[in-house]
């Protein structure tokens, strides 16, 4: 290979590495035209003093607070139902599993990924339909619902990425726990894990983005336009993807689809906060295990 032809090469990869970034600014630039007019404490309260809707003295049915809220319990809930099974399953492929299960096993996670949301909430919207049968006015469309099809959503994305990390360890760094004497699970929680924490991270983030911002599934399973706060993980909720969604499908003037564009906004200021904060858990994880 040639110089110039190298240099060629080189030149083509920051292309497509600024690519993904170009068009990131590029919607940001677009929504805050849009939308950044209206970002301001009645966009978030309405008429609402903002301290009252924190408290709970007042609710909040006109503004984003509902779904704002919504959506953060979604996630953490979701995460809280996905991260343990997601972790042990790309755990057991990685260091348990035998070829044929880890083939079978792989494939089957492969087409879970695979499949659209838009499924998965039509299963999520079933079950609630047979719960609702089973046990009249007392279960139905809600919050616990839509953070169990979620979670179902995201799984394959946390064992993949876990088993991924896992797979990528060298032999000289896996055979240092047993030369040392440990089992092979305190090999897996003392020195595999951490050595690769970094990895399971991003795949946790990933995962919180793709929790965040569908819509089809949460529209199925319980989300609607106006509920208010809500009460318990067995009502239904706002959510901000189904806000956005309402908006721009249903709106009447231009002020309120600029709404529609400030709640894409804080959707994506919200998304930015997860993400910093699964950062600076990961970098604590990492400060700890280097000790």
């Amino acid at each position: 290979m040639n110089r110039a032809t190298e240099r060629g090469l080189t030149l083509l990869c920051w292309l497509c590495g600024l690519l993904p970034l170009a068009i990131l600014c590029i919607v940001i630039c677009y929504l805050l035209v849009r939308g950044g007019s209206s970002l301001n404490l009645a966009l978030i309260f309405d008429r609402v003093p903002a301290m009252d809707a924190l408290l709970g003295h007042q609710q909040v049915f006109d503004g984003l607070f509902p779904a704002l809220c919504g959506t953060t319990m979604l996630v953490l809930l979701t995460l809280a139902l996905a991260l343990i099974p997601g972790l042990c399953g790309g755990i057991y492929l990685a260091e348990y599993a035998s070829p044929l299960e880890r083939r079978i096993l792989g494939l089957l996670f492969d087409i879970i990924a695979g499949l659209p949301s838009i499924v998965i909430g039509l299963a999520g919207f079933s079950l609630s339909i047979l719960l609702h049968r089973l046990f009249p006015g007392r279960f139905g469309p809600c919050m616990l619902l839509s953070a169990m099809a979620l979670a179902f959503l995201i799984l394959p994305y946390l064992v993949r990425s876990t088993q991924a990390a896992l797979n990528s360890i060298p032999q000289s760094l896996r055979i240092t726990g047993p030369a040392l004497g440990a089992s092979k699970l305190q090999n897996i929680l003392l020195v595999l894990l951490p050595s690769r924490i970094q990895d399971i991270i991003g795949g946790i983030i990933l995962a919180i983005g793709r929790a965040a911002e569908d819509t089809a599934v949460i529209m199925l399973t319980g989300a609607v336009a106006s509920a208010g706060m809500f009460r318990s993980l067995l009502d239904q909720y706002e959510a901000l993807p189904f806000y956005i969604y309402y908006i721009s499908s249903q709106y009447t003037d231009a002020e309120e689809l600029q709404r529609g564009f400030g709640a894409a906004l804080v959707l994506f200021t919200l998304c930015g906060l997860i993400f910093l904060l699964a950062l600076l858990v990961e970098q604590g994880f990492s400060r700890r295990w280097k000790r």
